[in-house]
């Protein structure tokens, strides 16, 4: 098992985590779509909060990854 996790190759890694955000995203829709429908009680608009919210959040989370990338503190050298 060591052995298999030490072999990955970049690109797995990358797919890997391109699988698993998007799997993470679908889940998080499910759930913004079932509480903003139960609050409301109107499908199509929780239909749209879901999809408005979990793309305003992708795109923030980009973000935000992409400034720690430029952050040096807690990096060993």
């Amino acid at each position: 098992m060591i052995r298999s996790i030490t072999s990955r190759s970049a690109i797995h890694v990358q797919k890997r985590a391109i699988v698993k955000t998007i799997c993470y995203r679908l889940a998080m829709l499910l759930i913004t779509v079932t509480v903003a429908w139960s609050v409301i009680g109107d499908v199509n608009a929780a239909l749209n909060i879901g999809l408005v919210a979990n793309l305003v959040k992708t795109g923030t989370y980009y973000i935000y990854e992409r400034t720690w990338d430029r952050i040096m503190w807690g990096v060993a050298t």
